[in-house]
C-alpha cells in the first residue's frame, strides 16, 4: 500500500509539472494572436464615423490612444507634427474616450486636423483600450502597409522610434 501511495504521489507530481510547462495561449493578447488591423468605429468631432474599412491602402498605420489633458500625449502630438513630412506613407488614428469637445480642442491646438493622413476621434465603445490593455497614455500600436501588427509602445515614442519601427 505504501508503494502504491508513493507511486500515486509521483504521478501527480510529474503530471502537474508537465501541465505547468505548457504555453498558456490565453495570456497572448488578441491583437498578437490575430495581428491584423482590428475593427473599429471612431466618432469624429464633426459627428461622422470613421471605420477600419476606410483606411487607405498600402500605408502603414499608427493608432495612438491618448488623453487630451495628458502632457506626454501633447508632447507626442508636437513630435509627430514637427516630423510629419517623414510620415508621408503613414496614416495616423488618434483615438480617445474623452468627450468630443476635448478631443476637438486637442486636434485644433496641435493642428492635427490640417493633415490628410491624420484622423482624430472618440472610441465610444472603449474598444481600442480594451483590445490593447492600455494602462498609460499615449499608447501606440503600429501596423505595416499590409495591415500586420509590427510593434507597440506602451508609453509613447519619439518620432525617430516610430520611423524605425515603420521601416
Amino acid at each position: 500500500m505504501k508503494k502504491l501511495f508513493s507511486l500515486l504521489i509521483a504521478l501527480v507530481s510529474i503530471s502537474s509539472i508537465s501541465f505547468s510547462q505548457e504555453v498558456n495561449t490565453d495570456s497572448i493578447p488578441i491583437y498578437k494572436k490575430n495581428p491584423t488591423v482590428p475593427s473599429f468605429k471612431i466618432l469624429r468631432p464633426n459627428n461622422s464615423w470613421y471605420i477600419n474599412d476606410s483606411l487607405p491602402a498600402n500605408k502603414s498605420l499608427v493608432i495612438i490612444y491618448f488623453s487630451p489633458d495628458c502632457n506626454h500625449c501633447q508632447h507626442e502630438a508636437k513630435e509627430i507634427v514637427n516630423h510629419i513630412d517623414s510620415f508621408s506613407n503613414t496614416f495616423f488614428i488618434w483615438v480617445s474616450y474623452h468627450p468630443l469637445e476635448e478631443i476637438d480642442a486637442f486636434q485644433q491646438k496641435f493642428g492635427l486636423d490640417k493633415f490628410t493622413n491624420i484622423i482624430v476621434g472618440r472610441d465610444p465603445l472603449y474598444h481600442i483600450p480594451s483590445l490593447y490593455k492600455v494602462a498609460f497614455t499615449p499608447f501606440i500600436a503600429i501596423y505595416n502597409n499590409k495591415g500586420i501588427f509590427v510593434k507597440e509602445f506602451r508609453e509613447g515614442a519619439s518620432a525617430d522610434e516610430l520611423l524605425q519601427a515603420l521601416k
